[in-house]
C-alpha cells in the first residue's frame, strides 16, 4: 500500500516550539508510526513542493493520502484540490487530521463550513471509543487519554457520519466529535481530531496506532469502478 503524507510544514520552520517537538516535521512523525511495515510504502509531501507535491502522476499511485494543515490552507491551490478531490472519487482514501478540518480538500467534500469552537489551554482530553467493534478502534482500550491539548468543541459543522468511532471530552468541559467516517464516491475519508502542533501528540502510541489502523481501512477496494453514462441493455427488452 502506497501512503503519502502531506503536511505544511510551515510552523515546524517558523515557531521553536514546534521545531522542538517535531525536528522531523510533524510529517516526519506521521511517517514514523509506519516504521517496520514491510507492507507500506510511504512517502511525504509538503506545500512547498512543486505542485504542493500533490502531481498527477504522485496521486495516481497513492492508495491512501494523509492531511496535515493549518495556517495555509488557502496556499493550496485550487486545482489541486480539485486533483485530489478526483483521486478520492475514484477510490484514494483520505486521512484528515486536527486542523485540516478547515482544509479546502475536506470542506470540498463534506459541503459544509467544517467550522467549530477551539481553546489552548493545555487541557486534558479523553477520547472515548464509542464503537469498540470497528476497525480503526482494534487494539484500542475504552478511552485515550491526552494529558495536554488543542480544544475542539461542539457544534462541529459537518455532516451526520456514516459512521462515529470516537467521542472526546475536554478538561474544561467540552465534547467533540473525534473520529468520524465518511464515504464520498469510490473513496472513503476518516476525519481523526488529536495533533495541535505544540503538543507531542503524535508520539502518543494510541493515536499512532489509530492512525495505522485509519490508513487500512482506508486502503482501496480492488475492483474496477462503476461505468455512468447511456448504457446498452443486459437482457433483451420485449416488445409492448
Amino acid at each position: 500500500m502506497n501512503v503519502l503524507i502531506w503536511n505544511e510544514h510551515i510552523h515546524e520552520q517558523n515557531n521553536p516550539l514546534v521545531q522542538n517537538v517535531y525536528p522531523d516535521g510533524i510529517h516526519g512523525a506521521i511517517a514514523s508510526c509506519f516504521k517496520g511495515m514491510t507492507n507500506v510504502h510511504v512517502q511525504t509531501a509538503t506545500l512547498a513542493d512543486k505542485e504542493h507535491g500533490l502531481t498527477e502522476e504522485q496521486l495516481a499511485k497513492t492508495d491512501v493520502l494523509i492531511w496535515w494543515g493549518h495556517v495555509a490552507h488557502d496556499q493550496v491551490e485550487d486545482p489541486i484540490v480539485d486533483r485530489v478531490q478526483k483521486r478520492v472519487l475514484e477510490g484514494m482514501g483520505l486521512l484528515v487530521l486536527h486542523s485540516g478540518h478547515f482544509s479546502k480538500i475536506f470542506k470540498r467534500l463534506m459541503g459544509t463550513s467544517c467550522d467549530l469552537k477551539w481553546r489552548e489551554a493545555d487541557e486534558k482530553e479523553r477520547i472515548w471509543v464509542v464503537d469498540p467493534s470497528h476497525p480503526i478502534a482494534e487494539g484500542i482500550g475504552e478511552s485515550i487519554v491526552l494529558e495536554k491539548e488543542e480544544m475542539y468543541g461542539e457544534h462541529f459543522d459537518i455532516p451526520v457520519p456514516d459512521e462515529l468511532v470516537m467521542v472526546s471530552w475536554f478538561e474544561g468541559g467540552e465534547v467533540f466529535r473525534s473520529c468520524a467516517t465518511y464515504r464520498r464516491g469510490n473513496g472513503k475519508v476518516v476525519y481523526f481530531r488529536p495533533g495541535h502542533e505544540t503538543y507531542p501528540t503524535y508520539y502518543h502510541e494510541d493515536i499512532r496506532k489509530v492512525i495505522v489502523n485509519c490508513v487500512k481501512w482506508l486502503a482501496p477496494v480492488r475492483r474496477g469502478g462503476p461505468v455512468y453514462g447511456n448504457a446498452k441493455p443486459l437482457e433483451t427488452i420485449s416488445e409492448k
